[in-house]
């Protein structure tokens, strides 16, 4: 389960790097809340 949440991770990452992407923006892509996306990003 822990490899999953850091692709994921990672992924969210890339994508907010490469499109300049907002939290609430990347949220709704992903379909998580705005806290998961911090979360994740942060830790």
């Amino acid at each position: 389960m822990k490899d999953y949440i850091e692709e994921r991770a990672v992924e969210i990452a890339n994508y907010i790097i490469e499109t300049n992407a907002t939290v609430r923006q990347t949220a709704k892509k992903f379909g998580i809340s705005k806290s998961t996306v911090h979360m994740e990003v942060t830790k």
